[in-house]
């Protein structure tokens, strides 16, 4: 996402409601937003199939069905099994087969995972976890962005 120059990279869970709040608060900040995976599946065992779902959709799709896909997961938490993630997709007119078959993939949870093990290294020990322009964001993300 685009936004007026500063960038703030996110480590997300999207089965976590802490980073769905997190998510509500920063969508519609003029800033640039950078996802990063983090699914914690100890916590949320739905994570990993959530976010292989995103990764899905954009393959099939573009960039900007990855954000409506996160957005939609984020905005209804209660409705994440396969049936409404295909829904969703249909939604986006994606195809399901290969909805199916892209989100089961090697290279899709492969670059979950890339994101995950990027998130360990940089410190990050749970989510939501933030970088604004770098620097980790210690404090309640939505008022250190009021600042």
């Amino acid at each position: 996402m685009r936004g007026d120059g500063r960038e703030l990279i996110l480590y997300l869970d999207l089965a976590c409601p802490h980073c769905a709040a997190v998510w509500a608060a920063v969508e519609s900040r003029p800033l640039t937003l950078v996802f990063r995976h983090f699914p914690v599946a100890s916590k949320h065992p739905r994570a990993p199939a959530l976010h292989a779902a995103t990764e899905a959709a954009t393959l099939q799709g573009s960039e900007d069905a990855f954000w409506s896909l996160v957005a939609s997961i984020y905005e209804d938490q209660g409705r994440v099994d396969d049936p409404h993630l295909w829904d969703r997709a249909k939604a986006l007119g994606l195809d399901i087969e290969r909805f199916d078959r892209d989100r089961r993939s090697t290279a899709v949870a492969e670059r979950v995972r890339r994101d995950f093990q990027g998130g360990i290294r940089a410190g990050v020990a749970g989510t939501p976890a933030a970088f604004l322009d770098g620097a980790p964001v210690a404090a309640d993300l939505a008022s250190e962005l009021a600042l």
